[in-house]
């Protein structure tokens, strides 16, 4: 393994002896029916709380809110499925959707639930800044308690996937500024205390509708990921993440869970020339490497996928090429063979690239063939991979100089510089929309790389306003590669894609989790009320 991914290792496991005793005391008892789980590093503290209207429980994270229903919910089988909602219809024109909910359901407070908190919650949450992207709602209308219309700005093929991830909440009782800390929902459990830094508790909601779940009682950690095996290792906690310096480690009383997740990860390369344009004054615009694309072509055909699973997480990942492999709108003819060194050298020199003073960098009209890369440093998996990603491009003749940066400041840069990221959600137009559709400079991180593309662009606007799903699903496909061009590493490659990476659990020892859906394995939770534990102790 490479000596600084080596050295880094070291270093998380130095950091986790010292911090993994702020999360030891009073977090284990002897109830069977009582669970703990460290979150995952995607599942950050709210900072606003426990509101699903600013955050918590949405978007690209995924997560199931616990406090929370939503109008529908992913069953084991991966399908989208009724939850408040009874059932849907669409209009012909794919802008007015229709939902029956449900007549039998209170909230924890004993309110009762109906239509007007669904049109609540979407309309409120339509004006709330946060990482919902709810603007094409016009305005959502009750047709009467059980019946709501959502009226759209134009149709929306995805818009199924805003009914999945909006928990719900009361139109009665609900304050912006005290939500979070108190919140009232439909979901199986209520917020029950709340040690902020440390540890929240939710104990079991007896008004819960669905069928009540074996734990009473979830206390969710939130530890830095340098604390996760110390904190296996104690045996106090049920269910803990593992990091990628732990995979080969194996901890008494606990058995090893890999979840698949979609969890592509990757570096966007800037797609625009460098003319001196600053967006609102401090964002540099382009890069005068990364926009040539026998550069992109030689990244995507010369490093080898492969080899960074294995080396950087031992096998617990796979290749990934395009960012949505796994998806049902995966196009595998936007893929490229890569790991051929000679070849990717063959693309940099047809591109008239080439090493003039014999440093081993290449160089076209006096510019070196070098740019930075953003990551960042308290993920150990991405730092291990732009340590990587950057000595095989030296192989190629490409510099990259890393970056280690906060997430402000990473993406303060993304215009002008590469960025590691990554992406999970099964949404087409997050994961490939929003990715990729032109859009006018709004310091945003979606689509970092500026990448412009036409014909891609009229295809993924077809693919949002068809109402057939299983076309909409061709076109997000072809989307990626279209007369020579499109998303993909084929096409204009404004990415290199590594890895799908999986996420792994030590969970404890006669903890059954049931049956779970594929690709969304960052939701560990996801069907926390069919889980039990099969033997008797804590």
């Amino acid at each position: 393994m490479n000596k600084k991914i080596i050295i880094g290792a070291i270093i998380v496991v130095l950091v986790a002896i010292v911090g993994v005793f702020v999360f030891m005391g009073g977090t284990h008892d002897n109830d069977p029916t009582h669970l703990t789980v460290a979150a995952h590093s995607n599942i950050a503290e709210p900072e606003a709380g426990f509101n699903p209207l600013t955050g918590w429980g949405c978007g690209h994270q995924n997560y199931n809110p616990l406090v929370q229903s939503c109008l529908f919910k992913t069953d084991k089988n991966g399908s989208i499925v009724p939850d408040l909602a009874t059932d849907f219809s669409v209009s012909d024109d794919g802008k007015t959707w229709t939902v029956n909910v449900r007549n039998d359901v209170k909230f924890s407070d004993n309110s009762t639930f109906n239509a007007e908190d669904v049109a609540f919650t979407f309309n409120t949450a339509k004006e709330t800044e946060s990482e919902l992207d709810l603007t094409n709602i016009k305005n959502v209308t009750v047709v009467n308690d059980t019946c709501v219309k959502f009226n759209l700005v134009e149709s929306r093929s995805t818009f199924i996937y805003d009914l999945r991830y909006v928990g719900i909440v009361p139109s009665d009782s609900y304050d912006n500024s005290t939500y979070g800390e108190n919140p009232i929902g439909t979901g199986p459990y209520v917020l029950d205390h709340w040690d902020k830094g440390q540890q929240v508790i939710f104990k079991i909601n007896d008004n819960y509708y669905g069928d009540k779940p074996y734990f009473t009682q979830i206390t969710l950690l939130f530890p830095k990921e340098a604390t996760w095996l110390e904190l296996a290792k104690s045996g106090e906690i049920d269910v803990v993440p593992v990091a990628t310096s732990a995979l080969n480690q194996t901890v008494d009383g606990y058995q090893f869970i890999e979840k698949s997740a979609g969890r592509a990860q990757g570096v966007s390369l800037p797609y625009l020339n460098d003319t001196g344009v600053v967006y609102n004054g401090t964002m540099k615009v382009g890069n005068n490497v990364t926009a040539d694309k026998s550069i992109r072509k030689a990244l995507n055909v010369g490093i080898n996928r492969q080899d960074m699973c294995d080396e950087i997480f031992l096998g617990h990942a796979s290749p990934e090429f395009t960012g949505v492999d796994t998806r049902d709108y995966a196009n595998i003819n936007a893929k490229l063979a890569d790991g051929d060194v000679s070849k990717a050298k063959q693309i940099l020199k047809d591109g008239g690239w080439s090493d003039t003073d014999g440093d081993g960098i290449v160089e076209k009209n006096g510019l070196k063939a070098s740019f930075d890369l953003y990551y960042p440093p308290d993920y150990l998996d991405r730092q291990s991979m732009a340590t990587v990603f950057a000595e095989q491009a030296k192989e190629l003749g490409i510099e990259v100089n890393l970056v280690g940066a906060d997430w402000d400041t990473i993406y303060q840069n993304l215009y002008h510089s590469a960025g590691l990221m990554q992406q999970t959600s099964p949404d087409p137009y997050k994961s490939i929309y929003q990715q990729y559709h032109s859009k006018e400079m709004d310091g945003f991180y979606m689509n970092p790389n500026l990448y412009n593309n036409s014909d891609s662009d009229k295809l993924m606007e077809e693919a949002m306003h068809t109402s057939d799903l299983a076309k909409a699903d061709l076109l997000w496909s072809q989307s990626a590669l279209v007369n020579g061009g499109g998303w993909g590493p084929a096409g204009d490659a404004p990415w290199v894609w590594i890895a799908n990476y999986k996420y792994n659990y030590f969970i404890k020892n006669g903890i059954d989790i049931g049956e779970q859906p594929d690709d969304l394995g960052n939701d560990i939770l996801i069907n926390v009320c069919e889980w039990s534990r099969t033997n008797s102790t804590a």
